[in-house]
């Protein structure tokens, strides 16, 4: 695991203390962790950082999922448009989705703890119980994955096994985490998109909103800012006529 420069200094520290102790009182000859010596604050920041997609990669990836008819790009829109993490897009139920409202509330979370899979709901802060409001890409996907949802159900029959979940298997069960991690890799590399983590895509967000000319009043709701001002240092990163114009394709291809 990762660990920041401070965090094994601390440790160091603590580590010379005790050596140093163990020494006076003869039961060692040498404090070897005195010898040891920290990792540059340069290197230990490069180790931190991340690949972040770009707006045309974003567009990129869900193109291709689109083409694929895959069951599962309408969480993936959720994710990208609308920062969701993981555990909020396995654990959101229908009653939640206000297709009609264009409104979305998060209000669980699917997430295996120790080595059971839980659909709890989550912790009532203002931020969680506030609904998020829903693009008409979002809509348009999650309207496709009705449709899809329903074409498994019948497919499945009697094996179906019946939950509000809006992302389930093929035959209605709970999306295990890890095998939605397992989707979104092998997705990336067909997509010829950098692979990245789930939880990296939140970061793409913010530029993705501006890119879609959604309204910063709108976005700041999306983004949980508590400023304006936070989310118009966002918007001030004008993308490129090009980018703008393959936003436009995806919307498109999507309503299509």
């Amino acid at each position: 695991m990762l660990r920041s420069r401070s965090t094994i200094a601390g440790i160091r520290r603590v580590l010379r203390s005790a050596l140093g102790n163990a020494v006076r009182e003869e039961l060692i000859s040498k404090n070897v962790a005195a010898l040891t010596t920290l990792p540059s604050a340069s290197k230990t920041k490069k180790k931190r950082q991340h690949v972040v997609w770009g707006v045309d990669e974003a567009r990129k990836f869900l193109e291709h999922l689109r083409t694929e008819n895959d069951p599962l790009y309408a969480a993936y829109v959720l994710i990208l448009v609308l920062g969701l993490r993981r555990g909020g897009v396995l654990g959101l139920a229908w009653d939640c989705v206000d297709l009609g409202g264009e409104q979305v509330w998060i209000s669980h979370q699917l997430n295996r703890v120790r080595g059971e899979l839980l659909h709890r709901e989550t912790t009532k802060t203002d931020d969680s119980t506030a609904s998020l409001p829903l693009l008409g890409l979002c809509i348009t996907a999650l309207k496709h994955r009705q449709r899809t949802q329903d074409d498994a159900r019948k497919a499945a029959g009697t094996k179906w096994k019946k939950s509000d979940l809006v992302f389930t298997t093929r035959n209605g069960t709970p999306i295990e985490p890890r095998n939605f991690n397992r989707s979104f890799e092998v997705q990336c590399r067909k997509a010829g998109v950098p692979r990245i983590r789930v939880h990296d895509t939140r970061h793409t967000c913010a530029s993705l909103l501006a890119a879609l000319d959604v309204h910063p009043r709108v976005a700041m709701r999306i983004l949980r800012h508590s400023q304006i001002s936070m989310t118009m240092d966002v918007y001030t990163q004008i993308p490129s006529p090009e980018t703008r114009k393959a936003l436009d394709r995806l919307n498109a291809s999507l309503n299509g």
